[in-house]
């Protein structure tokens, strides 16, 4: 059972055992004009619970859904991260294994292997080549081991991946939030609960202090979930 499911479900028992608190208030025998405004209480009371927990099972549950979708979204970007950063982990190998073939040809003074090998460089690899010749590295020895080390040098794909990479954290990031907000909702569920246990606990007893003093105790217990409820973000 899903954590949204459970709260929906607790949501519902909360309004089913206020309704029947309402009826069972009805139906005991009338007193005072004290006794009548106690039950008057009462039934506001119950009445606040009933919609606080509608409210807070509901929201519960949008959070929930919120953060599967954000989980979701987050994978999907994973993934694809994985499989661009492969790839551009394989055009890495490529030009690294191109350009040491290069050298070798150079070093043997292989004109026409080397010009060839320079044609079979990627237009990205090209750019960082391009600029590394013009620092005359065979000769300077403040010059970069390579074209990867230059500035000019960009592998697009690990770059996306990169980013997606990036956006995925960040929406995991928001599922968790999600996720700790959802759980918020819960506690309140919970703290309705309560407020519900000692009205009904009130209502067991037909002395006006007692039943006043418990009335008094829920009434202050259900300001802290109500305190929540109005801060608490809305999905």
């Amino acid at each position: 059972m899903s954590p949204s499911h459970g709260t929906i479900e607790a949501g519902k028992s909360n309004i089913e055992i206020a309704h029947r608190l309402h009826e069972q208030s009805h139906t005991g025998r009338r007193g005072s004009r004290f006794e009548e405004f106690i039950e008057i209480v009462e039934a506001v009371l119950l009445a606040v619970v009933a919609v606080a927990t509608a409210w807070s099972g509901y929201e519960a549950a949008r959070w929930d859904n919120r953060r599967a979708e954000l989980y979701q979204e987050s994978s999907k970007l994973r993934i694809a991260a994985e499989g661009l950063a492969t790839l551009g982990g394989q055009e890495r190998i490529y030009d690294t294994t191109t350009f040491n073939s290069w050298l070798n040809a150079r070093s043997r003074n292989d004109q026409k292997l080397a010009a060839f090998l320079e044609k079979r460089f990627r237009d990205e690899y090209r750019l960082g080549f391009d600029a590394w010749i013009k620092l005359n590295p065979f000769n300077n020895p403040k010059a970069p081991p390579g074209p990867m080390f230059m500035a000019e040098y960009r592998n697009a794909k690990s770059d996306q991946a990169e980013i997606l990479g990036n956006e995925a954290a960040h929406l995991s990031d928001g599922g968790t939030a999600a996720g700790a907000t959802g759980d918020q909702y819960v506690r309140v569920t919970v703290m309705l609960a309560t407020v519900l246990l000692i009205t009904a606990t009130s209502q067991r007893f037909r002395i006006s202090s007692v039943r006043s003093g418990l009335l008094l105790t829920a009434l202050l217990a259900l300001s802290i979930p109500l305190r929540t409820l109005i801060t608490l973000p809305r999905c």
